[in-house]
């Protein structure tokens, strides 16, 4: 497994999956105004993630869920349960979302996943703190994959 951290865009990386920084699931996706990895998502990726979302049903804080890619060139995408119902996070919460996500890439037999710093945006979390809790559980999680953590910037 290699870690590497990178400044661009979630939705440029060369992975077969990426992870969305979502929420616990409880409202549904069309109320929402489009925000962070997931705004960009459904601009360029469509809805049918969301509308698969709406079918599982609500996320554990910290819990992972797996959808089709919709309209994107990933083989598919990991909404991760980012904050809690008061739309926080926390560094527990991220580790519970980077063992979680990774542990379905694994499964799935992902050779690569790119991941955002959850919990930065919406969350509260400070983006470094965010980076060090998503490289410190990628370190013992069990997946053998190529993981990139993403620090957004714009080109």
């Amino acid at each position: 497994m290699a870690i590497r951290t990178v400044r661009g865009d979630l939705l440029d990386q060369p992975v077969q999956v990426i992870v969305n920084a979502w929420n616990r699931n409880v409202i549904p996706w069309w109320l929402l105004l489009p925000q962070g990895v997931s705004g960009a998502i459904k601009k360029r990726g469509g809805y049918q993630p969301f509308r698969e979302l709406s079918r599982i049903g609500s996320i554990p804080a910290g819990g992972a869920r797996l959808t089709s890619a919709g309209q994107l060139p990933f083989n598919a995408i990991i909404h991760v349960a980012a904050i809690n119902l008061l739309w926080r996070s926390s560094p527990d919460i991220v580790k519970s979302c980077v063992v979680n996500a990774l542990t379905l890439a694994a499964e799935h037999r992902f050779a690569s996943i790119a991941i955002p710093l959850i919990g930065s945006g919406t969350g509260g979390l400070d983006p470094e703190k965010s980076k060090s809790c998503i490289i410190d559980s990628a370190e013992t999680a069990s997946f053998d994959g190529d993981i990139i953590v993403v620090e957004f910037s714009r080109r």
